[in-house]
């Protein structure tokens, strides 16, 4: 990865804590003279680039992200390190680059009043786009320039966004589809604190949008999916107007494993299962009719994704409860605790993940169903068919239905379940019972896999609102002082007993 950078001979370092486990690969720099990244540079013609050591980057849970409890600390704005970093990754984008860097650098330089940086991250062009880039670069002093040998937007954002030292990362496509107005309401929530990552959304009431009707359709169907089968909250995955804290990008970008186009989907699924907070920003928007991108595709990659990340949540691959545990907002005030919303998330989403499971758990039974029956009875048959497949549901809906993590009361849930296994068992066998006492004792095969399919629907149908209602319920967080705090003093007279009082260490 080639770098070139218009620097002071060095690739700008983090402010941000030590250096953990090596995370990135490694990069090499071309830095002519003259920077505004450290502060004001000299005038005159750049010099002739020179290679750099690697820059090193933190490790996946190096440094504080949290002060005051639950609230994420603000970034510290008085700084010469860039605060912003806005990535534009290309890939043949020749015609289209400079353009979008001096359209981008002069709003910034308007409008943007920190420090900041573009870094053009081509991965792997093989027209004029390099050579586009530099020469702007030589130019444009806040712009940087990073060459990967790899193909994929997913890669190149990983590795510039790791190699980073701004504390504010972003990334844009080249085109600029999206209205520079929005960007500062998308950077603001992350400088503040109030938010982790911050994306642009086409697809609420408050965005104007100019594009296709397959477009449309295609994007709206996909974010629909994500809703109903990931439980995912936000309401756009794939527009190209995207920001991240850097301490919150360190955690999750080692996890992330896609190179291309579903690394959005990924990074944004995973930040939700993680507990941050994902700010959304209504954007005007008009599609670029040249685009290069196949949309069909893509729509085809992100599926494919989907279904990978579904199978690494249900693995464990990706470490979410230790994530969670580091990287998680705390509770509300304890008044407001058992308000908070579920992750499991809204009713139609649960039906829609509960009813795919419950496909899922139905073929198995039915299968295990037939198996068992050519060799026994065909009470012993069903009692299998749903015991097998119990626990395996119990544990599916409560991660992706109810959107539960880590093991926290799994003990209960299951034991719970297998009470709820007992009422679908007694609904599948009084159905059998009676289809065999109608039938003489010798029903038709057929007879009895309907007979048990149409109990097993109903017992399918008792298990949600059982799951829903008693089994993953949103129970009441008990009014416990936060952790690391003073016992609270009791309240004495003449004060308001409501409000507690806690005792400050001398």
């Amino acid at each position: 990865m080639t770098f070139t950078d218009q620097g002071t001979g060095t690739l700008p370092r983090s402010a941000a804590p030590p250096a953990g486990p090596a995370a990135s690969a490694a990069t090499s720099e071309r830095a002519p003279s003259g920077s505004a990244l450290s502060g004001p540079a000299p005038s005159g013609p750049a010099s002739s680039g020179h290679v750099l050591a690697d820059t090193p980057v933190p490790g996946p849970f190096d440094g504080p992200l949290t002060s005051h409890g639950s609230r994420r600390s603000p970034i510290d704005t008085r700084t010469s390190t860039p605060v912003l970093d806005v990535a534009i990754p290309v890939f043949n984008e020749e015609r289209d680059l400079e353009a979008c860097l001096r359209r981008l650098h002069t709003y910034l330089l308007g409008s943007f009043p920190h420090p900041f940086r573009i870094t053009v991250a081509d991965n792997a062009s093989t027209d004029g786009t390099l050579k586009t880039a530099e020469r702007v670069a030589r130019e444009l002093r806040e712009v940087n320039v990073v060459h990967m040998a790899e193909k994929g937007r997913g890669h190149a954002l990983r590795k510039v966004w790791l190699a980073s030292p701004s504390p504010v990362l972003a990334y844009m496509d080249v085109d600029l589809s999206t209205d520079l107005a929005a960007l500062g309401p998308l950077l603001a929530p992350l400088i503040s604190g109030h938010s982790d990552l911050a994306i642009g959304t086409r697809l609420t009431r408050n965005s104007r949008v100019v594009r296709g009707p397959k477009r449309e359709f295609i994007s709206r169907s996909y974010n629909f999916l994500l809703q109903s089968l990931l439980g995912a909250h936000f309401s756009d995955a794939q527009c190209g107007f995207k920001a991240i804290r850097a301490d919150v990008a360190r955690q999750l970008l080692p996890h992330t494993l896609d190179n291309a186009w579903f690394f959005d989907t990924e990074l944004l699924v995973l930040a939700e299962k993680c507990g941050l907070r994902v700010h959304e920003v209504p954007v005007d928007w008009t599609d670029d009719p040249d685009s290069s991108v196949d949309i069909i595709q893509t729509a085809l990659a992100d599926l494919r994704g989907m279904a990978r990340l579904s199978r690494d949540l249900v693995s464990g691959r990706i470490p979410v409860p230790e994530l969670r545990a580091a990287l998680a907002r705390g509770p509300l005030p304890a008044s407001s605790r058992s308000q908070e919303q579920s992750p499991g998330g809204s009713l139609f989403g649960q039906l829609v993940r509960f009813g795919s499971i419950g496909v899922a758990s139905t073929l198995a039974y039915l299968v295990i169903f037939l198996l068992c029956r050519g060799i026994m009875d065909p009470q012993l048959a069903n009692f299998l068919a749903l015991l097998t497949t119990a626990v395996a549901n119990t544990a599916a809906n409560r991660r992706f239905t109810f959107g539960i993590q880590g093991r926290s009361q799994a003990a209960r849930h299951h034991f719970e379940g297998l009470l709820v296994f007992g009422i679908g068992l007694a609904l599948t066998s009084g159905a059998l019972a009676l289809v065999h006492g109608a039938s003489g004792g010798s029903p038709d095969r057929w007879l009895e896999l309907v007979t048990v399919t149409a109990a097993n629907l109903a017992a399918t149908a008792v298990k949600f609102l059982l799951f829903r209602l008693v089994v993953f319920r949103n129970r009441p967080i008990p009014d416990l002082p936060a952790q690391g705090a003073p016992d609270a003093v009791p309240a004495q007279s003449g004060t308001d007993a409501s409000l507690p009082r806690t005792e400050t260490a001398k």
